[in-house]
């Protein structure tokens, strides 16, 4: 059975980051060598772009947020903090990452960095056209507008300097596979999955190349979760374990884009490429989830937790009694506690890139 994307209003977002001060105006000190951390991609790491265009893929309303600051719904479609408000804490530069499309944001706060991510997004054109959201070729033109605005605060040498010693992250791809593909029709009957593939990567790089030649210098790249796991998939497939053929698809993808970046990497002596992998440690949080201190792994703490996303999280929805039990807060995306040990795997990698 085919299902459509706006019947079951989230499914195609996805893809996978303490302090008491109001949401986005709180500032710590800024870490010297990091400059400022800005965010390309998908709803792991969206704060609430998607709180100012027209789709109905938003979480800034009640219970998201329910772990925030005076339990404020901001966009970020989890309970609490996203993996990339964990790293801005880590690099002394912010506590929570904001959206760029917040236009009350200060040029102090847009110096130390936004996210320019959206729910929904992917690399592949067709992904956020199903949904009205912002594509990654958007993303880079609204990176031009943060670099205009800097330019106009602190002159073409500051911002030009202040731009390569910021740090980039981007996570994106998993809507591609796990709702465009594997749910829609159209790219199944276009593209084999190895073709499939081919045509995320290539996006991939011409979004890599684009935001090199805007001046980038220290990327994080993260790599595609396990996506056979993601409870919506279990409940559209009518299965209880993880499909191990989905994941499978995402782990190759992982695999050629590594390699790509490689490649990247040795084209740009002068560029840091980081790859995260969060597959693995994901994977294994589900494989352990009782040695690892959760009681639930296929469903969220969202209402029934098979289906419950965006709109369908609501209000009226029950929770689960502890938040900290679950491994996902709504059918697709994990909980700030997962969101926390993911950023703790990360620490090497964000250590390399930031000491390069």
């Amino acid at each position: 059975m085919e299902y459509s994307f706006i019947a079951i209003f989230g499914i195609v977002f996805i893809s996978f980051v303490s302090v008491p001060c109001p949401y986005v105006h709180c500032q710590i000190t800024n870490n010297a060598a990091v400059s400022a951390i800005l965010v390309f991609g998908d709803s792991t790491v969206d704060p609430g772009n998607n709180n100012y265009i027209p789709t109905i893929l938003k979480a800034n309303f009640p219970p998201y947020g329910t772990d925030m600051p005076n339990h404020e719904s901001t966009g970020r479609f989890c309970n609490g903090r996203l993996t990339t408000d964990f790293i801005a804490s880590y690099l002394k530069i912010k506590d929570y990452v904001p959206p760029f499309l917040d236009r009350s944001l200060s040029i102090e706060e847009l110096k130390t960095g936004v996210s320019f991510a959206s729910a929904g997004s992917g690399y592949d054109p067709l992904t956020p056209q199903e949904s009205n959201v912002i594509p990654v070729q958007q993303q880079l033109e609204f990176f031009k507008q943060y670099k205009a605005k800097l330019e106009s605060a602190m002159g073409t040498a500051q911002m030009e300097s202040h731009i390569q010693n910021a740090v980039f992250v981007i996570s994106c791809g998993t809507n591609d596979l796990a709702a465009n593909y594997f749910i829609s029709p159209v790219r199944r009957g276009q593209y084999s999955i190895a073709q499939y593939q081919n045509l995320m990567l290539q996006n991939a790089k011409t979004f890599l190349q684009g935001l090199l030649s805007l001046g980038a210098r220290k990327i994080g790249i993260v790599g595609l979760p396990p996506i056979g796991c993601l409870p919506f998939l279990l409940t559209l497939n009518n299965q209880q374990e993880c499909i191990e053929s989905f994941s499978t698809a995402a782990k190759q993808y992982n695999q050629m884009f590594q390699v790509e970046l490689k490649n990247i990497q040795n084209a740009n002596p002068g560029v840091v490429l980081a790859y995260a992998d969060i597959y693995e440690p994901l994977q294994h949080i589900i494989q352990t989830y009782k040695e690892s201190g959760y009681d639930e792994r296929s469903r969220g703490c969202c209402g029934t937790g098979l289906l419950e996303v965006s709109y369908l999280c609501n209000h009226l929805a029950p929770l689960c009694p502890d938040r900290s039990k679950y491994i996902f807060w709504d059918a697709i995306h994990p909980t700030e506690k997962v969101y926390e040990s993911l950023f703790t795997s990360l620490r090497s990698v964000i250590d390399s890139v930031i000491k390069a």
